[in-house]
Parts: structure tokens; C-alpha cells; sequence
């Protein structure tokens, strides 16, 4: 028991050279802000479109499966607030080789889509400027965000929350504005909860179109088991952490249910997203000027927030894989502000390849790079709720102290979380999504080939060490 305890002890331990300087409000609103993205803005089509008016039911799903999640998290976190967090705990709790390829795949989803995000700044900023190349937007904006991940946790954070409360300013005055024109001016016409029922009913496309548009709504609330990743950099973990969560959740689940129920009821399903967004129409209808300059702003801050939200997280995961001795030393080092420096600049290669694939090959390369970076997210996920199986037992067992919040509904709920995950998982082979298999699977293959090769050299290095030590002594005893 005690050599248990001492290892856990070490663990936590390497990880530390951070600077904790983050608050409970800047934590809500990372996570609130890498959460709300700019699918959101755009109309949420693609959900939309695949389960129709249902998908309020989808969303709602979604936000349980999220809650599961949180809890699960909120308890490991505040038992052990490192920055490898899921990763650092699949590690002490399950296997090595679990956290390895849990904070790789986090690691490698947040690069890619870093990638994704700075290529898609490219595309907003035509709309004010057509002329000039997207990959002048590309270094311009992925050269600041590094610089504001360069300078100290504290510049990361302000500069996240005033993306976020920008965002979530726009979806609050949407909501208002929504409500004012569908009980304000009921005279529109085509607006009202008949929408909800009109052309093909609650359930156009069947069970089977709700079931698979709540893994569609999953990817608007990834971003939220960031808070776990800045529990490494909070100033109270035992307090911010829950609070966080807490807050995050239950303000996700009611912006996106009721923004998607007042959309549905403005814009009739059919042609939700088609068009324009029904953010624009909204505005339209109340006769703001410069409509579709606002929203685009609006999705450009998206866009920048969750850019910004995702370099971070991608440093934090390559520096506790170094810290492990997973990735080289080199990575584990600490600015004298406590930024891991090194561990930034690896983590800008989604930046990098943004540009090279705008120059050259558009289209073909995003298809893998999104695969990977859907995957490695929601596996990410399925593993937390593994590894909270893993973890309850454990803690009990070694005489764990009493932690300030804990999942409740143990063990049934995190199985309810990880089985509905995992099944929504398997469904996407049957649809559109399937591309996420077809890489995540390769990747994993590829993870673990590494991860044995590594751990065999490493063996292999030890042994040498070994080797030399009793041979240096062999001769000290002789003389």
C-alpha cells in the first residue's frame, strides 16, 4: 500500500513546474468557449438535416452522455489535478500503455484541429478581404495565438474568456432576439412551433435519424474535459474544478437546447443551414443592418477561441507525455513563466500543415486530419469513463481521502455513460461519419506498434545501464 501510494505521489510529481494561477471564472469559460463552436452559428445543418426536429431530443441526449462525462471527470480531477489529467490518470489506474495512447490521441486531435481551425480563419477573413491569400490569415493569426500561449497561462486565459464572452454574449441576445420574434411577432409568416411538426412530423427520419445525430451533437460539446487539462494550472482545484464543470454543463446543455428549439421554430427544418444562417435571418427579420458582417464576426471569434483553446491543450498533453518519459525530455521544460515552451512549438505543427495543404493539396488531406482529430476526441472520452471504473476501486482500496465531489450512481451511470458512448462510436461505420473509424482504428494500430517498441528499447536501455553499473563495480571490487 505504501509503495502504491508513493508511486501515485511520484506521478503527480513530475508534472509539477506549472504555474497555478487560474480562477474558477476564467476555467468556466475555457471550457465554455472550446465548447461552443462555430457549427453552432452556422445552423447546426448537418444535425438538423439528419434527424429533423428530433434533434432537440439528440441534443438532449448529448448533454446527459456530457453530464456522465463531467462527473466522472470532476472526480478524478480534483484527486489528481495534473496537467496529463485523463491521460496521466488512464496511466496510473489502468496501464501505461493506456495513458500513452490517451494522450497521444488527445494530443494529435488538438494539433490536427488546430489545423482545421486557423484554415477555416482563412476562409472568414475573405469575407472582408477576397483578395488577399488564405495562407497570409493562416501565419498572421496562428503567429499571435502562439505568441499569447508563449507569454503565461494568465494571457492564455484573459485572452479565452473574452472570446468566450463574446460568444456566449451573441447566443444569449440570439435566444432573446429569438423569443422576441416568435412571441413578439407572431405575424411573420412560416414561424411558430408548427414547425416542430410540419413536413414529415417530430420524426422525420425515425429513431434511427435522433440516434445518429447525438453523435453528431457530441462534437458541439467537445471541448469541455479542457477544465480537466487547466486543473494542472488552477489555483484551488478542490473547489474550481466541480464548480466548473458544474457551471459549464449545465449552461452548454440549456444554450444549445434552446438554441436549436427557437432555430427549429424561425427556420422550418427543411432548409435549416441551407441557405443562411438562422442567426442571420433572425437579424433580418428585425431589420439589423449588417447582418451576415456581424454572425461572420461572431464565427470568426468561434473559430479563434477554439484555436486558441486547443494549442493549449495539445502543449499540456506532449509536456505531461514528456514528464512520463513517453516523448523526449526535451518537451518537458518550463519557461520562466511556466510556459512549456518546447512542447508549444510542436504542437503549432497543425499550423504548419494548415499552410502547406492551402498551398498545395486542398481537399483530399482535411479528410484524414479530421478523421484522426474526431477520433482521438471521442475516444479520449470513452476512456474517461473506463478509467473511472478503474479509478473508484482503486482509491477505495488504497485509503484514498475523501474527495469534496463524486460521481454519483456509481458504478451503474458510468457504464450507462461509456456504453452509450461506445455504441454511438460503432454506429458511425454505418453513416457519413465512418471515415472516423477508418483512421481512428490505423492510428490506434499505429499507437500501439509504438508503444512497444518504446517500451522494449526502453528495456533494452536499462539493461545496458544495468550492465555497466555491475561491470564499473566488478572492477572497483578487483582493485
Amino acid at each position: 500500500m505504501e509503495n502504491q501510494n508513493h508511486h501515485f505521489h511520484d506521478l503527480y510529481e513530475r508534472e509539477r513546474g506549472l504555474n497555478r494561477d487560474l480562477k474558477t471564472n476564467q476555467l468556466t469559460m475555457i471550457a465554455m468557449g472550446c465548447a461552443i463552436g462555430t457549427g453552432l452559428f452556422l445552423g447546426s445543418g448537418l444535425a438538423v438535416g439528419t434527424a429533423g426536429p428530433s434533434v432537440l431530443i439528440s441534443y438532449m441526449i448529448g448533454a446527459l452522455i456530457v453530464l456522465l462525462l463531467m462527473g466522472c471527470l470532476a472526480e478524478m480531477t480534483v484527486a489528481h489535478p495534473t496537467s496529463g489529467s485523463f491521460g496521466t490518470i488512464a496511466e496510473k489506474y489502468i496501464h501505461p500503455y493506456a495513458g500513452f495512447i490517451v494522450r497521444y490521441s488527445y494530443w494529435i486531435a488538438n494539433v490536427l484541429a488546430v489545423g482545421v481551425e486557423v484554415s477555416a480563419i482563412a476562409v472568414y477573413m475573405k469575407y472582408w478581404f477576397p483578395n488577399v491569400p488564405g495562407i497570409v490569415w493562416i501565419l498572421l493569426f496562428g503567429g499571435v495565438l502562439i505568441y499569447v500561449n508563449a507569454t503565461s497561462v494568465n494571457t492564455f486565459a484573459t485572452f479565452e474568456y473574452w472570446f468566450s464572452m463574446i460568444k456566449v454574449s451573441a447566443i444569449v441576445l440570439f435566444i432573446l432576439l429569438g423569443a422576441y420574434v416568435l412571441f413578439g411577432a407572431s405575424d411573420q409568416p412560416g414561424i411558430g412551433s408548427e414547425n416542430l411538426v410540419n413536413d414529415g412530423g417530430f420524426l422525420p427520419f425515425g429513431w434511427w435519424g435522433m440516434w445518429v445525430a447525438i453523435f453528431i451533437s457530441l462534437f458541439s460539446f467537445l471541448g469541455t474535459e479542457l477544465i480537466a487539462v487547466t486543473a494542472g494550472e488552477a489555483k484551488d482545484p478542490d473547489v474550481a474544478v466541480p464548480k466548473a464543470l458544474k457551471a459549464t454543463v449545465f449552461r452548454l446543455s440549456t444554450f444549445y437546447v434552446l438554441t436549436m428549439a427557437i432555430m427549429l421554430m424561425i427556420v422550418p427544418w427543411k432548409s435549416a443551414g441551407v441557405d443562411k444562417s438562422p442567426f442571420v435571418k433572425v437579424m433580418e427579420i428585425l431589420n439589423i443592418p449588417g447582418a451576415s458582417g456581424i454572425v461572420n464576426f461572431i464565427v470568426l471569434t468561434a473559430a479563434l477561441s477554439a484555436m486558441n483553446s486547443q494549442l493549449y491543450a495539445s502543449t499540456r498533453m506532449i509536456y505531461s507525455l514528456s514528464r512520463g518519459k513517453y516523448a523526449p525530455a526535451f518537451f518537458g521544460r518550463v519557461s520562466k513563466k511556466g510556459v512549456p515552451t518546447n512542447a508549444l512549438t510542436v504542437s503549432t505543427l497543425g499550423i504548419v500543415v494548415a499552410a502547406v495543404v492551402s498551398a498545395l493539396v486542398p481537399g483530399t488531406s482535411y479528410a484524414v486530419m479530421m478523421g484522426i482529430s474526431m477520433f482521438g476526441a471521442i475516444f479520449t472520452w470513452l476512456m474517461v469513463f473506463v478509467s473511472h471504473l478503474f479509478f473508484r476501486r482503486k482509491w477505495k482500496q488504497m485509503g484514498g481521502r475523501k474527495l469534496p465531489v463524486r460521481m454519483i450512481g456509481f458504478p451503474y451511470l458510468t457504464i450507462l455513460g461509456g456504453v452509450l458512448l461506445l455504441s454511438l462510436m460503432i454506429t458511425t461505420w454505418f453513416t457519413q461519419f465512418k471515415i472516423m473509424l477508418q483512421f481512428g482504428i490505423p492510428w490506434l494500430i499505429f499507437l500501439s506498434a509504438a508503444y512497444f517498441i518504446w517500451k522494449k528499447t526502453n528495456a533494452m536501455h536499462h539493461a545496458t545501464n544495468d550492465a555497466l553499473q555491475l561491470s564499473g563495480s566488478d572492477v572497483n571490487l578487483d582493485k
